[in-house]
């Protein structure tokens, strides 16, 4: 099935990715920039997230063929993918599996290695969150405050609210295959996967997904990789310090 995405502006392809929980939406602003640099923007939603399809099935050998058939549809064979999180693990298995459809990577604080399960709070909060009944964003707001207390890490999973009906509020994502396969999104890229292309990893300083012990196996897996560190930043770099990141991008693909 054919992912849904959002395309932007005119020019190269550039094909963005978001991470475990996220959807097309939170990459809106800076598409839109990137857009008005000369690129056709595609802002794409992951199977099980955003608008995209719900499926049993979830894994990065998956969500790279889910890619392959997106850019098949829409004739794309030189491209700037750019991945975030998760979506930047399914950018590193895509570009070592079908390389010759990319030209720059860029990849937005995650690292080849394995990460152990680290969103069980989360997940908990959102499953009991979703089996309430909710009625408006307060009222979920308030309920998920007592799992995760960071209010921008809240304002961020409520961006996948919708109103399925009057009165009643839903998740897009498909919470329950993500709950039972989230061992999936920390696996570590096979130590034979390899990009020779141009790539770009950008950390943040705040963020522990990228450690000095990781830039040696960056490296064994994409031998043009830089390393970038964008300042005031955490996991999201991307939305705490988006004027960095956007400039950190277009040199890189200039």
């Amino acid at each position: 099935m054919l992912l849904h995405s959002n395309i932007l502006g005119e020019g190269k392809p550039m094909v963005i990715l978001h991470g475990f929980l996220g959807m097309s939406d939170n990459w809106k602003t800076l598409g839109k920039r990137f857009s008005e640099e000369g690129f056709e923007v595609h802002l794409v939603d992951q199977r099980n997230h955003g608008r995209s399809f719900h499926d049993a099935g979830f894994n990065y050998d998956l969500l790279i063929e889910d890619l392959k058939f997106y850019c098949e549809h829409f004739k794309i064979d030189d491209m700037v993918l750019i991945g975030h999180s998760m979506g930047g693990k399914t950018a590193m298995f895509f570009s070592a599996e079908y390389g010759s459809l990319v030209s720059k990577m860029i990849i937005a604080d995650i690292s080849p290695r394995y990460y152990p399960v680290h969103h069980t709070e989360i997940l908990e909060g959102l499953k009991a969150l979703h089996y309430e009944g909710i009625s408006s964003r307060k009222q979920a707001d308030d309920y998920l405050s007592n799992f995760i207390s960071d209010y921008g890490t809240r304002l961020f999973l409520l961006k996948n609210l919708y109103w399925v009906e009057k009165g009643q509020l839903g998740f897009r994502m498909n919470l329950k295959v993500l709950s039972e396969l989230v061992e999936e999104i920390g696996e570590a890229l096979p130590m034979y996967y390899k990009f020779n292309g141009d790539a770009l990893f950008l950390k943040g300083d705040r963020s522990e997904y990228i450690t000095d012990e990781d830039e040696s196996l960056i490296k064994s897996h994409f031998p043009n990789a830089t390393i970038q560190t964008i300042s005031n930043s955490g996991h999201w770099l991307h939305a705490e310090n988006p004027e960095e990141f956007f400039k950190a991008v277009m040199n890189f693909v200039r």
